[in-house]
């Protein structure tokens, strides 16, 4: 059985049987009541902003709205499963709340030999909708700092995706994704995580940029104001919809450790950590890699990518691997015409010069991204963004 907590929002008109279900939630360790409250609408949005495990609807006085919360819920929040409740009803009253999508229905007071079995129930429920949804690999390409080409890398290694992928700007006050794909986009970031708590696979369809029927885009913000609003929480729920809808989701984020960028790298499956020959980009490298193991990260998460590599540079990458204790995973050769101009096209090096040696280079390290088995996959855990905001 699960061991994450049957979360539960409750509509009662009556305060004594909300007490009533409240005592019996807390003789089970495993439910967790987030909110309660007595008006129909302030419920749905309660369920609609926690998403909960379970809805509990106590028919009471008013059934007639309470059948109708019922019905609604199910139709707009399918991941919650609804528990109508009633101290004294009418067999048909139950029939009906069954038929409008409540999955149980509690008896009140609640028996807690009854209560044990409709909890048993949720977490099958629970269970059964997450094994059977679909969830794509994300990856992030991430430099602590500015300069190196991690977003060249992030819009090339999308490109070169072997599915359906899409592409997402977190950084959020520069990003330029746009530029590398040549596209304009209308709508961003913000305007997904506004529908937060409502994200389904037609929102998102609404606010990304295609490219290509493969490859799509989700931008940053062009102006700085709707950023402030943006919360790590908002980013979660938009990057959990995103691997539902597609194979490959590649982020770019912000070259800092601030909650957005923190959250992005712990549901990412790998972090591509790009850095280039120069002493201030390896050391800067080498926090990350310090940074990574204090937040818990396994080293086999992370895969290091030298770009603008040459020959000429009297650094090696023998010498890299040493001073970061890390193997490197890739090298990008330096050339800085061929990647300029495929920049000021609008193309991904890939798609415009697949013959090139960088074109080449990064194909090579898109598939050995993704044709191994994703690092860590079923023992790595995925913590919230709350959880870096309290260290």
């Amino acid at each position: 059985m699960t061991s994450q907590p049957v979360t539960l929002v409750v509509l009662s008109t009556d305060l004594e049987n909300f007490n009533d279900i409240r005592a019996a939630m807390a003789s089970d360790p495993r439910a967790r009541i987030l909110s309660g409250g007595n008006d129909v609408e302030q419920v749905f949005e309660e369920v609609s902003r926690h998403q909960p495990s379970a809805a509990i609807i106590n028919l009471g006085r008013n059934a007639e709205q309470a059948i109708g919360l019922i019905r609604r819920l199910t139709a707009e929040c399918p991941g919650t499963a609804v528990i109508s409740a009633a101290r004294e009803t009418s067999a048909d009253l139950i029939l009906q709340s069954l038929r409008s999508g409540a999955k149980e229905f509690l008896r009140l007071p609640v028996d807690p030999d009854e209560l044990r079995t409709v909890i048993d129930r949720i977490c099958d429920y629970r269970q059964g909708r997450e094994e059977a949804k679909k969830r794509g690999r994300m990856t992030a390409v991430f430099s602590s700092k500015g300069g190196c080409g991690a977003s060249f890398i992030a819009a090339n290694l999308a490109a070169s995706a072997p599915a359906r992928t899409v592409l997402v700007d977190l950084n959020l006050e520069a990003g330029d994704l746009p530029l590398f794909l040549g596209l304009n986009p209308k709508h961003s970031i913000a305007d997904l995580v506004e529908r937060h708590g409502r994200i389904d696979e037609r929102v998102v369809t609404a606010f990304v940029t295609p490219h290509s029927d493969g490859l799509h885009l989700l931008a940053a913000p062009r102006e700085v104001d709707p950023v402030e609003k943006i919360r790590p929480e908002h980013v979660l729920e938009a990057l959990e919809r995103l691997t539902e809808s597609y194979d490959h989701v590649v982020l770019d984020p912000q070259h800092t450790f601030d909650p957005i960028t923190l959250t992005a790298l712990d549901q990412a499956d790998e972090i591509v950590l790009v850095l280039s020959l120069d002493l201030a980009a390896i050391r800067s490298a080498r926090r990350s890699l310090q940074i990574f193991d204090r937040v818990g990260y396994p080293r086999s998460k992370v895969r290091v990518v030298v770009n603008r590599w040459s020959k000429r540079v009297d650094l090696g990458l023998a010498q890299v691997e040493e001073f970061l204790e890390e193997p490197v995973f890739g090298s990008i050769l330096s050339d800085y015409e061929v990647v300029v101009g495929s920049i000021n096209m609008g193309t991904p090096l890939v798609l415009s010069n697949p013959r090139s040696k960088i074109a080449r280079e990064i194909h090579r390290i898109s598939r050995a991204l993704w044709t191994e088995t994703a690092p860590g996959e079923g023992e790595k855990p995925r913590r919230s963004w709350n959880f870096f905001l309290k260290r």
